[in-house]
Protein backbone atom coordinates (compact mmCIF):
# COMPACT_ATOMS: atom_id res chain seq x y z
CA UNK A 1 0.00 0.00 0.00
CA UNK A 2 1.56 3.51 -0.92
CA UNK A 3 2.14 5.95 1.47
CA UNK A 4 -0.10 9.31 0.91
CA UNK A 5 2.19 11.04 3.32
CA UNK A 6 3.51 14.10 2.08
CA UNK A 7 6.96 15.41 3.84
CA UNK A 8 6.85 19.45 2.73
CA UNK A 9 4.19 21.65 1.24
CA UNK A 10 4.23 21.75 -1.71
CA UNK A 11 4.15 25.68 -3.98
CA UNK A 12 1.45 24.53 -6.22
CA UNK A 13 -0.68 22.33 -4.09
CA UNK A 14 -2.41 24.61 -1.44
CA UNK A 15 -4.03 21.49 -0.21
CA UNK A 16 -0.25 20.28 1.66
CA UNK A 17 -0.16 23.75 3.20
CA UNK A 18 0.73 23.76 6.57
CA UNK A 19 -1.87 25.84 9.06
CA UNK A 20 0.96 29.45 10.10
CA UNK A 21 2.38 29.80 13.48
CA UNK A 22 4.84 32.64 14.30
CA UNK A 23 7.28 30.46 14.87
CA UNK A 24 7.58 28.38 11.28
CA UNK A 25 9.57 31.47 9.77
CA UNK A 26 12.69 30.66 11.61
CA UNK A 27 12.77 26.81 10.87
CA UNK A 28 11.67 27.24 6.75
CA UNK A 29 13.23 27.19 3.36
CA UNK A 30 11.73 30.72 2.71
CA UNK A 31 9.07 28.82 0.82
CA UNK A 32 6.65 31.63 0.67
CA UNK A 33 9.99 33.53 -1.52
CA UNK A 34 9.15 30.87 -4.10
CA UNK A 35 5.56 32.08 -4.76
CA UNK A 36 4.97 35.16 -7.47
CA UNK A 37 5.34 38.76 -5.69
CA UNK A 38 2.56 40.99 -6.57
CA UNK A 39 3.23 44.40 -6.16
CA UNK A 40 1.76 48.09 -6.76
CA UNK A 41 3.52 51.28 -7.45
CA UNK A 42 3.49 52.27 -3.96
CA UNK A 43 5.91 49.01 -3.61
CA UNK A 44 8.22 49.61 -6.11
CA UNK A 45 8.84 53.52 -4.87
CA UNK A 46 9.70 51.62 -1.74
CA UNK A 47 11.96 49.09 -2.57
CA UNK A 48 13.90 51.68 -4.83
CA UNK A 49 13.73 50.93 -8.36
CA UNK A 50 11.12 53.64 -9.32
CA UNK A 51 11.42 57.55 -7.93
CA UNK A 52 9.17 59.06 -6.41
CA UNK A 53 8.51 61.52 -9.97
CA UNK A 54 7.88 58.96 -11.66
CA UNK A 55 3.99 58.62 -10.24
CA UNK A 56 2.91 60.60 -12.55
CA UNK A 57 3.90 58.19 -15.93
CA UNK A 58 1.55 56.00 -17.44
CA UNK A 59 2.54 52.73 -15.50
CA UNK A 60 3.19 50.79 -18.87
CA UNK A 61 5.62 52.73 -19.49
CA UNK A 62 7.55 52.05 -15.88
CA UNK A 63 6.73 48.46 -16.54
CA UNK A 64 8.45 48.98 -19.96
CA UNK A 65 11.85 49.77 -18.70
CA UNK A 66 11.74 47.50 -15.49
CA UNK A 67 11.34 44.49 -17.46
CA UNK A 68 14.44 45.92 -19.98
CA UNK A 69 15.83 46.07 -16.44
CA UNK A 70 15.20 42.53 -15.51
CA UNK A 71 13.47 43.34 -12.60
CA UNK A 72 9.51 42.56 -13.58
CA UNK A 73 8.71 40.04 -15.38
CA UNK A 74 4.74 41.17 -16.23
CA UNK A 75 2.74 44.10 -15.55
CA UNK A 76 -1.09 43.51 -15.75
CA UNK A 77 -2.54 47.36 -16.84
CA UNK A 78 -6.20 46.49 -15.74
CA UNK A 79 -5.00 46.18 -12.49
CA UNK A 80 -2.39 48.17 -12.16
CA UNK A 81 -0.20 45.17 -10.50
CA UNK A 82 3.74 44.22 -11.34
CA UNK A 83 5.35 40.90 -11.05
CA UNK A 84 8.55 40.82 -9.66
CA UNK A 85 11.22 39.12 -11.28
CA UNK A 86 11.88 35.44 -10.12
CA UNK A 87 15.88 33.72 -10.64
CA UNK A 88 15.86 30.47 -12.59
CA UNK A 89 15.18 28.45 -9.53
CA UNK A 90 11.89 30.50 -8.77
CA UNK A 91 13.33 32.04 -5.81
CA UNK A 92 12.08 35.88 -5.12
CA UNK A 93 15.12 37.97 -7.43
CA UNK A 94 15.92 39.48 -3.79
CA UNK A 95 16.01 36.45 -1.73
CA UNK A 96 20.04 35.30 -0.88
CA UNK A 97 20.82 32.31 -2.27
CA UNK A 98 23.04 31.56 0.42
CA UNK A 99 21.30 33.03 3.68
CA UNK A 100 17.75 32.53 2.66
CA UNK A 101 17.15 35.79 3.95
CA UNK A 102 15.14 38.93 1.86
CA UNK A 103 18.09 41.38 0.89
CA UNK A 104 15.02 44.33 0.93
CA UNK A 105 13.70 43.44 4.32
CA UNK A 106 13.21 46.74 5.65
CA UNK A 107 11.77 47.75 2.36
CA UNK A 108 9.70 44.70 1.11
CA UNK A 109 6.34 44.87 -0.91
CA UNK A 110 3.05 44.79 1.08
CA UNK A 111 2.47 41.37 -0.46
CA UNK A 112 5.47 39.85 1.59
CA UNK A 113 4.63 42.23 4.77
CA UNK A 114 1.10 40.76 5.11
CA UNK A 115 1.95 36.97 4.03
CA UNK A 116 0.52 34.80 5.46
CA UNK A 117 -2.43 36.70 5.75
CA UNK A 118 -3.22 37.25 2.22
CA UNK A 119 -2.67 35.44 -0.67
CA UNK A 120 -3.33 31.72 -2.13
CA UNK A 121 -4.69 30.48 1.28
CA UNK A 122 -4.80 33.16 4.01
CA UNK A 123 -3.70 31.71 7.17
CA UNK A 124 -1.54 29.21 5.84
CA UNK A 125 2.00 28.82 4.84
CA UNK A 126 4.10 26.74 2.34
CA UNK A 127 6.75 25.89 5.03
CA UNK A 128 8.68 23.20 4.34
CA UNK A 129 11.85 22.82 7.26
CA UNK A 130 15.08 23.33 6.73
Amino acid sequence: MKSNLIAAAEIDRLDTWARYTADMCHSCISSCCQLPVEVRLNDLIRIGVVDEFERGEPPRNIAKRLQKDGLVERFNQKSGIFTLTRMSNNDCYYLDRKTRLCTIYERRPDTCRNHPRIGPRPGYCAWRPK
